[in-house]
């Protein structure tokens, strides 16, 4: 490390000294707003030389000799900009370019443009041209990512991905504009990830990274993560309604606070604006869920100088929900209940959530940008399920309260550069710190009859600690870039046992270190290998009550692929596998986590789109793979509930004329639902289709769900051992929830 250590300084050093040359430091902003574009691909087109904006709008190409040259300026959504400089002896130019809206086209996509480097970025077209009830439904828009909500509509969703029955988020991180969203030690399950805090207009885009191969990401980024960031600014103040069947019903409002004064009246550039939603639905089942939820977000975005942002962003959001919860295959069958019916009526729960951020992110004059930001979430969860009937208490039932509140504090610090080590090789630096601790200062799991509290099965309160740092340097060779990385974790655990009285800690540290290669065939063709150990912690009550060892357990990731582009159309095909050093299986009606040891998952990812026109998109993602539990024997070895199939595809629309559509198709192959493979989770096939136009002061549209109106999909599905009222027995067998039947719903929003 030192030696690597020695090296770097020799090039910083090197570069410093070298003679006086000039340079070109431009910035670009978004024509509408003025405000500075993060990620826009500069090209010096006189040698190729390319590059990207910082969080400032920035961009900075050194070392150069006199003489003309041409710039152009490319960024998805966005008219290509290009412009000739002039530079003169000692004279440095600062040129500023403004790009103005412009319809996707996929030609003009260049692969090797980007800098964040295993970045699939989310094209702004799938966002606006598919069907969404909850931000938590844009996680569908993830190449290979599925959702499944089984706890009536107010409780996080189900994840799968690649080959992973996430739970609510145990491998996978998830975050928005830098906040976590996922809670540790939760009360329902190891890395919950609950989005319904969010109103999905003020999801600007988000990227997502696959595998554990990025430093940035560190607990429970072993299959991938999803980062969100919200609109720094909106074009138009708007009101929007949305009806629809089963009695549901939305409002939103959103005001540009500046409105048009923002960029006349003040010095800086900035803005301010607010947003609110109502969303209220009884659903489709015989227990009506009473389904409401409110969100209220404020963002305020400027400049403090002409090289200093501040993001200030506050949110405050609260739901309640009845629930009909997971209901057994024999319940239906044996006329007991229908599909939509419930075996335990009283289950459901409320949540509530408030953030706090800031960020503030400098640049300085040699081309160095540094991100500071803090956040602080207060959170709360109550939920009443009921899994198992009566298996366990014949008298009274088996309902159970999961609860939990929580203050959650952080800190994270970035800082960025790029060195020239020659005109055609460079060196990307970025470093980051950070500290996370979540004071969970109640959680329990009770036993209940009919949401009444009968007794405690365990309650306490929990501290835990997260510090980091990591270091990821590429560099970039004419077309091939060598990525490696390491990252370095500290964990604290404390629980306070309220029923024994008794307390208890335990600490542990993880090396993650990454090695990532890219070889750029051609601005439309990179050839990439991917490598990377991560981990995902477990629950802090496993650890320290049960004194388990597997506090931290790796993950091993390895992956090769390509993504290209010709013509019209985009690809990316990926081979990959990932091994677990211990998969984790949350058993929430019993307050643990259950270890199922090694695991070894392999696949193949697929992603496509092709533009036919300037107004007809398609896209289709396949994911294909199959993992084995690697300490069964044969004959039990499957993981349950991981996918093994899936597919997701569609034609998009959009006219000149103000029209778009979308008719799309969602589908999952059935898979094995325990080891044995002796009870089997229904595969489903579902179409979903959206139309609308948008003038310049207003929107009408239409969505609809499960368009064929498949009456015989599961949402979710588990095995599960229940006992019913009546019965002597327990009977083991597949438990679901009904998936949504035809679901039409219309909105229409007011521009002003």
């Amino acid at each position: 490390m030192k030696k690597i250590i020695i090296i770097f300084a020799i090039i910083f050093i090197g570069s410093a000294v070298k003679s006086q040359t000039l340079s070109i430091k431009g910035k670009v902003f978004d024509m509408g707003t003025k405000l500075p574009l993060t990620g826009a691909v500069v090209t010096l087109t006189n040698n190729n030389h390319e590059t990207s904006t910082n969080a400032i709008g920035e961009y900075i190409f050194s070392h150069l000799s006199e003489g003309t040259y041409k710039i152009k300026i490319q960024f998805i959504g966005y008219k290509t900009n290009i412009f000739t400089v002039d530079l003169n002896k000692d004279k440095d130019e600062s040129p500023v370019s403004y790009l103005s809206d412009n319809t996707l086209t996929i030609s003009e996509i260049q692969v090797t443009s980007s800098r964040d480097y295993g970045k699939i970025t989310i094209s702004p077209l799938d966002m606006k041209l598919r069907p969404t009830n909850t931000a938590q439904d844009l996680l569908r828009l993830v190449p290979g990512l599925f959702i499944a909500q089984h706890a009536g509509g107010g409780k996080a969703e189900q994840l799968f991905l690649r080959g992973f029955d996430l739970d609510h988020g145990t491998d996978i991180n998830v975050s928005i504009d830098g906040i976590p969203v996922n809670m540790v030690s939760h009360a329902h399950g190891q890395g919950y990830a609950d989005m319904h805090f969010t109103i999905p207009e003020v999801i600007e885009g988000f990227d997502v990274y696959k595998g554990p191969y990025l430093a940035k990401f560190g607990d429970l980024a072993t299959s991938g993560a999803v980062s969100f960031t919200t609109k720094n600014s909106i074009e138009k103040s708007f009101a929007k309604l949305e009806g629809g069947m089963y009695d549901s019903f939305r409002g939103l409002l959103m005001l540009d606070v500046l409105g048009k004064s923002k960029h006349i009246l003040t010095k800086k550039k900035e803005s301010i604006y607010l947003a609110s939603e109502y969303s209220f639905s009884n659903g489709f089942f015989v227990n009506k869920q009473k389904f409401s939820r409110l969100n209220v977000f404020g963002k305020y975005y400027g400049f403090l100088s002409n090289h200093t942002i501040l993001s200030l962003t506050g949110s405050t959001f609260a739901s309640h929900w009845n629930a009909s919860g997971e209901i057994p295959s024999r319940g239906v069958q044996e006329g007991i209940i229908t599909r939509f019916g419930s075996i335990d009526p009283s289950e459901g729960g409320n949540t509530n959530r408030t953030n706090f951020n800031m960020v503030l992110e400098s640049s300085f004059k040699k081309g160095g940008s540094l991100t500071n930001q803090i956040y602080f979430v207060n959170y709360g969860f109550n939920l009443f399920s009921d899994f198992t009937f009566f298996k366990n208490d014949p008298v009274n039932g088996d309902e159970i309260n999961q609860h939990e509140k929580r203050n959650m504090y952080g800190y994270k610090g970035t800082y960025s550069m790029t060195n020239d080590l020659s005109k055609s090789s460079h060196l990307l630096s970025h470093f980051g710190i950070g500290a996370r601790a979540d004071d969970i200062y109640s959680i329990y799991l009770a036993h209940t009859v009919k949401r009444q509290f009968l007794n405690y099965i365990n309650n306490g309160k929990i501290f835990e600690q997260n510090y980091y740092g990591y270091v990821d340097e590429a560099v970039e060779l004419s077309k091939f870039v060598i990525n490696p990385q390491l990252r370095f974790d500290f964990f604290n655990f404390k629980l306070t046992d309220a029923l024994t009285g008794s307390t208890g800690s335990k600490t542990d540290s993880r090396f993650s270190p990454k090695l990532n290669l890219y070889y750029n065939v051609s601005p439309r063709t990179q050839i990439y290998a991917k490598s990377g150990i991560g981990f995902h912690s477990n629950d802090a009550r496993v650890v320290i009550v049960e004194k388990n060892e597997n506090t931290l357990p790796r993950a091993l990731g390895y992956e090769i692929g390509t993504s290209f582009s010709a013509g019209n159309h985009f690809s990316n095909i990926s081979l990959w596998g990932l091994n677990l050093q211990s998969e984790f299986v949350y058993t929430g009606d019993e307050g643990g986590v259950e270890s199922k040891g090694r695991t070894r998952r392999l696949g193949i990812d697929f992603s496509g789109r092709y533009q036919f026109n300037s107004w007809v998109w398609a896209d289709l993602d396949i994911n294909v793979n199959n993992g084995k539990l690697l300490d069964a024997p044969n004959t039990a070895n499957n993981i349950p509930l991981a996918p093994r199939l899936t597919g997701v595809g569609g034609i998009s629309i959009k006219l000149k004329k103000g029209i778009g559509g979308r008719l799309g198709f969602r589908a999952m192959d059935s898979r094995p639902a325990n080891e044995d493979n002796s009870i089997i989770a229904k595969g489903y096939f579902l179409m979903d289709l959206v139309l609308n136009y948008t003038s310049s002061k207003y929107q009408i549209g239409a969505s609809v769900e499960n368009l064929l109106d498949n009456k015989s999909w599961n949402e979710a599905q588990f095995d599960t051992e229940s006992r019913l009222s009546f019965e002597k027995e327990p009977v083991s067998e597949l438990h679901f929830t009904p998936g949504t039947p035809f679901f039409i719903k219309g909105n229409f929003s007011i521009f002003f």
